[in-house]
């Protein structure tokens, strides 16, 4: 299994002063350094956190793989097609919200978004699709030629009770063996951290998680090289 860091969050402290500190392209830095496989980073529509300069900096300097998230519209499309990310992940996106609150609906928008993956893939660009752990939605996904999925692990994140744990993650399961199934790859991702990481990593369908918020907020306190390789050594 391998460590994607979305460093989205290196940038919303910086956003917070309208400063230029921290910088979410140094914080890449570290984080490849300490041992993440990926960089990952969300440059959304009103630019919250990551901006157009971090983008381009990202992609000249991530010696990994970088995974660019992304809403389908047209000019965010056209940003991803002049960067040529390793990775496009397609998501939903509502101004409203913090973060992403669940997974896109693939099978309501199957006709629109198999022109996206086209147009991404004709560029040799990757394209992922966060989902929730729902059969048709995975289906959806494959019809319309997407590589990979990501399962949005959200609802397992909030989960409480011994019994909500265990239903989420039996979902979690069975979508990640269905993607594997439909032979494309699977990466999980959403409210992970130090401690629900554990289940996720017995999943063998699972390939890849990616983690931002838990190990930002770990490296306030330890320092975020620090901060990585604890997560690294949990993933593997």
């Amino acid at each position: 299994m391998r460590l994607a860091i979305n460093v989205d969050h290196v940038a919303t402290l910086r956003e917070a002063r309208g400063e230029v500190e921290p910088d979410p392209v140094a914080a890449a830095q570290i984080c490849e350094l300490a041992g993440a496989e990926r960089i990952v980073c969300h440059l959304r529509e009103d630019r919250r956190h990551i901006n157009d300069r971090d983008l381009r900096l990202l992609r000249e300097t991530v010696k990994t793989r970088l995974d660019l998230e992304m809403a389908a519209t047209e000019e965010i499309i056209r940003i991803a097609v002049e960067t040529l990310p390793d990775l496009a992940t397609l998501v939903p996106e509502r101004r409203q919200e913090l973060t992403t609150e669940g997974g896109l609906d693939v099978a309501a928008h199957k006709h629109y978004l198999r022109d996206v993956v086209k147009e991404l893939q004709k560029n040799e660009i990757e394209v992922s699709l966060f989902v929730d752990p729902i059969a048709r939605q995975i289906e959806a996904a494959h019809e319309i030629g997407a590589d990979k999925i990501e399962i949005h692990t959200g609802a397992y994140a909030r989960a409480r009770t011994g019994r909500e744990v265990s239903a989420t993650l039996d979902e979690i399961r069975a979508a990640a063996q269905l993607a594997a199934e439909l032979e494309m790859g699977v990466n999980a991702g959403h409210g992970l951290n130090y401690v629900n990481i554990k289940a996720i990593r017995q999943i063998p369908e699972i390939g890849e998680v990616s983690i931002g918020h838990a190990i930002i907020a770990r490296a306030v306190f330890s320092g975020l090289e620090n901060a990585v390789r604890e997560m690294v050594a949990l993933v593997r």
